[in-house]
């Protein structure tokens, strides 16, 4: 088994103990009828979603990795790992400025749009398409943020910051 399959078998099988793990303790929460609030607004049910779908994709990739043929494993060059390095500092950067830098300073849609905008043109390839990839990371960024809005202001019944 290749170093890559047996990480993502790893990997794989703590996310979805996890996930399963979220999902339990998410129904052990109150659900607060009793106080007359409205089922959509439980405290249960937003981390109770994320687990279900978290434990749909660890799942997915734990079965793509016991799937997926051997193949064999090229050694790792010393720039390909320090390309991975500076590509999760720069992930982690980003959302260290969003997290404390954007939300609470610009408006949810905002905070949430600019750094959508901001991780996908980072880690975008093609670079010979720069435009067209800062055009589909617009349009991304615009869709997930007032997608996430709506969602949580309609639907979860959340006020946003």
């Amino acid at each position: 088994m290749s170093t890559q399959r047996r990480a993502d078998l790893i990997f794989s099988i703590v996310l979805t103990a996890l996930a399963l793990w979220v999902l339990v303790e998410s129904w052990r929460m109150p659900r607060l009828a009793e106080l007359g609030v409205h089922p959509m607004s439980a405290p249960g049910l937003t981390p109770g979603l994320l687990a279900l779908i978290l434990a749909v994709m660890s799942l997915t990739l734990l079965w793509r990795s016991l799937r997926t043929p051997a193949a064999p494993s090229a050694p790792a060059s010393e720039a390909a790992a320090n390309t991975q390095w500076w590509r999760a500092l720069l992930a982690l950067g980003l959302c260290l400025v969003y997290a404390l830098g954007l939300l609470g300073h610009l408006p949810f849609r905002w905070a949430t749009g600019l750094f959508v905008f901001a991780f996908i043109a980072s880690f975008s390839s093609g670079r010979d398409r720069w435009m067209r990839n800062l055009f589909g990371a617009a349009l991304t960024a615009i869709a997930v943020a007032v997608g996430v809005s709506l969602l949580f202001e309609q639907v979860f019944l959340v006020r946003l910051p």
